[in-house]
């Protein structure tokens, strides 16, 4: 254990040198060195997946969730995936010595704002490879150094990564030790990280809600928290029913295992029973297991023979529990709930949301522009699906996270949001009298 926290010491030293010339490296290497990672995860991409395998094979037979060996696999269309990332992260413009709000003082100073990069980023992370990948390449393009620790789940997978990411790097002429993989998965570890302030000035943690609370708790230095999303679509009495569909099925089907799926649909009363029978009779087609209050539940529940051409077995309804609300389920399995009013719906997002993404589907105009205003929450839609709440589909070229508190970032935090200020002044002899 003591070589495990002497490596940590070591590779936090070498960051926070290395965030010094990091600090004012040109665009042009950095842009390279991502150029070279993107080229990297294509052409050592069986290596990758050899190392992958050997997790998530680890992991299934420990008895890791579905959920989160979905999380944890890695393929060839993810790889080119990611590779489309970084790339897209070398076209967007550097963010580091970007000058805004400059303006000139009655006294003739210039007064302004330079964004710098926040320096070393510790980010703690479960069981999502990719994640060392995006934390890389953002930190690098917006100037930071980083410190990799990722879990015990994927540790081969992470090893490769970051080894593929620190010699692409290097060859491109970005200084050595900017990039710290901590390859010892000891718990006590996290514990030493946490402490380190006088080296990690942000920590970013990236799980469960243990992981995040453990962080969150513990720190001696700032904190992102995020990525847990209990997620609502409400269904307003005015929504166009064709689009009501098409979106809740998105939210809920297109990749439940993920933190911006619907866990929630609010149906308003007036539109409840046209529309609950069209989103089960599709939900059912993909195996949802709807778990359903007791209006809803009286709707949907078949009297008699099939059920709009759906068998009646291929319904899964159940009642919600006391306690349903409020979940998230990262699965195929959604709460549904029949509310009187968009005031009831609005009450509802507010008690039981995590603050993470909502949705709105109306016509009404006046009904989506409140949602947008009442909501407090990181992602507020109308009428779209909340499964775009992520760094790509953004435009952000990718994420280090999704962030549900508003200090100093919310929602999918890009470049932009890896970099803070500094005040730059321009004088010519001024003095205060």
């Amino acid at each position: 254990m003591r070589n495990a926290i002497e490596e940590l010491e070591a590779k936090g030293q070498a960051a926070r040198a290395a965030s010094r010339r990091l600090a004012y490296l040109s665009t042009e290497i950095k842009n390279r060195a991502l150029q070279n990672i993107a080229e990297n995860l294509i052409g050592r991409q069986e290596e990758i997946l050899t190392a992958n395998r050997i997790d998530y094979e680890e992991s299934k037979s420990a008895g890791m969730a579905e959920a989160m060996l979905d999380r944890l696999m890695l393929s060839e269309s993810r790889l080119e995936e990611m590779a489309q990332d970084v790339r897209a992260v070398a076209a967007l413009p550097d963010p580091v010595g970007e000058t805004f709000d400059m303006r000139t003082m009655p006294n003739g100073l210039q007064v302004g704002k330079r964004r710098v990069p926040l320096g070393v980023i510790g980010a703690i992370y479960e069981s999502r490879p990719n994640v060392t990948i995006d934390i890389s390449i953002l930190c690098l393009k917006s100037g930071n150094a980083i410190i990799l620790r990722g879990g015990r789940e994927a540790v081969h997978s992470n090893a490769v990564l970051a080894a593929i990411v620190q010699e692409a790097a290097t060859r491109a002429g970005v200084p050595e030790g900017w990039c710290g993989f901590i390859e010892s998965t000891e718990r006590a570890l996290v514990d030493h990280m946490l402490r380190m302030r006088g080296t990690i000035d942000l920590i970013i943690p990236r799980g469960g809600q243990g992981l995040i609370r453990k962080v969150a708790e513990n720190a001696a230095m700032p904190v992102v928290t995020g990525g847990v999303g209990v997620c609502h679509t409400y269904v307003d009495r005015r929504a166009d029913l064709d689009k009501a569909v098409a979106i809740a099925y998105n939210a809920k089907v297109q990749r439940p295992t993920v933190c911006n799926a619907l866990d929630t649909l609010l149906v308003h009363e007036g539109v409840a029973e046209s529309y609950l029978p069209l989103i089960a009779m599709e939900w059912a087609k993909a195996g949802v297991e709807m778990r359903c209050d007791e209006r809803a539940l009286k709707i949907l529940q078949p009297t008699f023979g099939g059920f709009r051409g759906c068998p009646p077995d291929a319904l899964k309804l159940v009642p919600v529990a006391d306690q349903g609300w409020g979940k998230e389920f990262l699965a195929l399995i959604a709460a549904i709930r029949v509310v009187e009013s968009l005031d009831e719906a609005l009450d509802h997002i507010e008690r039981y949301g995590s603050g993470h993404s909502e949705a709105i589907v109306t016509e009404d105009y006046s009904a989506g522009m409140r949602f947008l205003a009442e909501v407090d929450s990181a992602c507020v839609y109308v009428n779209a699906s909340t499964r775009f709440t992520d760094g790509g589909q953004f435009g952000l070229g990718a994420e280090v996270g999704i962030s549900t508190q508003k200090f100093h970032a919310r929602g999918p935090m890009g470049l932009r949001e890896l970099t803070t200020y500094k005040w730059t002044i321009l004088g010519d002899g001024q003095i205060r009298p």
